[in-house]
């Protein structure tokens, strides 16, 4: 009888294996799709032969749903198009008027930006704030400069004065990964908070700020929470504020850095230059951004004399980190920087109209099935199709950097895929290869769910199963 059994459960199995990889999806589909979690959701799953572009599968695929992360698949593959993968940012530093025989620059020293969004960052050696202000002191120190009866300008024109993309929420836009764009983005527009828990209930001690941010005034509202309950710090600003919130709880067992959002990024960079000049006997007078100078309705000559020019790693690069680590800020660079180069007014709205005109006019997507706001995938307002998502990422294969592309990937449930979540949407777009030898390509979206995101993405990695 035992022989009977599993012989029988041999058969099963087979059978299972034999059918159609679409007949296959579908039935894994279905099952999920009828979950008690998507009761009162949405989801969508489409599948491409990755060779052909062939539908191998496909449900709600022409239904718009919150993509997340997953739409930063979209704005890379743009960017590699529209700007190529060696394009390159830079930034100057330089300076106006002259430098008496003492030293002393009858002027002002100026640190132009083109929206370079690696600047200061730790991700690259040649970026680290720290080889860039070594640079940048070197270079003044050079010119002969030992005092500034001027100001250090930081001018941040190029890409206008609304750094949050329509659609970003209050509680995102305070924290590290809702830090929006800027002309002089500088250490990934960042800065780390250090706490201290007390008895569960009572305050949270806020011990430093890394680096030193002593010229924002921080309101600190968060309490202890128990212990395993973890990280549930959320940071409020507005940009260009210098008043910070801090609110929630941090778990009393918990040793961890809480990452905020730097309210403007222009004037960090402008401060920690002053410091650093002053810090090797170099005085210099006060920083000011030319965001202020234009509200003042004050003009400034531009830079004579370029001490410095630093530039950014390529493309290719920044693509890379970008989807690795799923990185909101430089998603936004990529879509001003699609506008300016395109001739575009240097907006987030012009970026995406040129990203939604590409793709229309090179695989007749229509623009409709690409609603969206932003570039990174944290505007809840997005909504995109399954369907436009996949024949964008199948359109690649045949790109001569789509090895690159490829590799920008994250690898995850042992795929080649980029994940995005935001409340109650989780969401999966990449590329795979099944037991047959099809290569696949798919994106699939959850929107609405109910209960535990944990369970919930552990249903949808079921159905990508299948496809393996």
């Amino acid at each position: 009888m035992r022989n009977l059994v599993f012989l029988f459960l041999i058969l099963c199995n087979c059978n299972v294996s034999a059918q159609p990889l679409p007949q296959r999806i579908a039935s894994a589909y279905k099952k999920f799709a009828s979950d008690q979690q998507l009761a009162f959701g949405t989801a969508s799953l489409t599948v491409l032969n990755a060779s052909t572009g062939e539908v191998i599968f496909t449900e709600n695929g022409n239904t718009g749903l919150a993509s997340a992360s997953t739409l930063k698949t979209i704005t890379a593959a743009t960017a590699y198009h529209l700007l190529g993968k060696d394009f390159t940012w830079e930034t100057t530093l330089g300076y106006t008027g002259a430098i008496s025989g003492v030293g002393t620059l009858n002027g002002d020293i100026i640190i132009k930006g083109s929206g370079d969004p690696s600047l200061g960052s730790d991700r690259y050696d040649q970026t680290k704030s720290e080889t860039i202000l070594k640079r940048w002191v070197d270079a003044v120190s050079r010119a002969g400069i030992k005092r500034l009866t001027g100001r250090i300008i930081a001018d941040d024109r190029l890409f206008g004065t609304q750094t949050m993309p329509g659609g970003w929420t209050w509680q995102d836009m305070g924290n590290y990964y809702g830090a929006g764009p800027s002309t002089l983005t500088w250490r990934e527009n960042q800065f780390d908070l250090i706490f201290r828990p007390g008895i569960v209930g009572q305050p949270a001690a806020l011990l430093r700020t890394e680096p030193d941010m002593s010229y924002l005034k921080i309101v600190n509202e968060v309490t202890s929470g128990k212990a395993g309950t973890g990280d549930n710090v959320y940071v409020y600003s507005a940009p260009y504020s210098n008043v910070v919130y801090l609110r929630g709880t941090y778990g009393v067992d918990l040793k961890k850095a809480i990452s905020a959002s730097v309210p403007d990024p222009a004037t960090d960079l402008a401060q920690t230059l002053k410091n650093r000049l002053k810090a090797v006997g170099i005085s210099a007078g006060t920083i000011i951004t030319a965001r202020e100078l234009v509200a003042d309705k004050l003009t400034f000559q531009p830079d004579t004399k370029i001490l410095d020019t630093h530039t950014s790693p390529t493309l290719e690069k920044i693509v890379y980190w970008f989807n690795q680590k799923s990185i909101n800020l430089y998603g936004e660079h990529l879509v001003k920087t699609i506008a300016w180069k395109q001739g575009k007014e240097v907006t987030t709205p012009e970026g995406v109209s040129v990203i939604k005109d590409f793709w229309n006019k090179k695989l007749g997507i229509d623009k409709n099935a690409m609603n969206i706001y932003d570039g990174s995938g944290l505007s809840p307002a997005n909504r995109i199709t399954t369907m436009s998502m996949a024949q964008i990422l199948q359109s690649l294969k045949k790109e001569p950097w789509f090895q690159l592309y490829y590799e920008s990937i994250p690898v995850y449930n042992n795929m080649r895929v980029k994940s995005g979540s935001i409340g109650d949407v989780i969401a999966y777009a990449g590329y795979q290869t099944s037991a047959n030898g099809t290569p696949l390509v798919f994106s699939i979206m959850m929107n609405n769910y109910s209960g535990s995101s944990s369970a919930a993405r552990q249903k949808l990695f079921n159905v990508l199963d299948v496809l393996k």
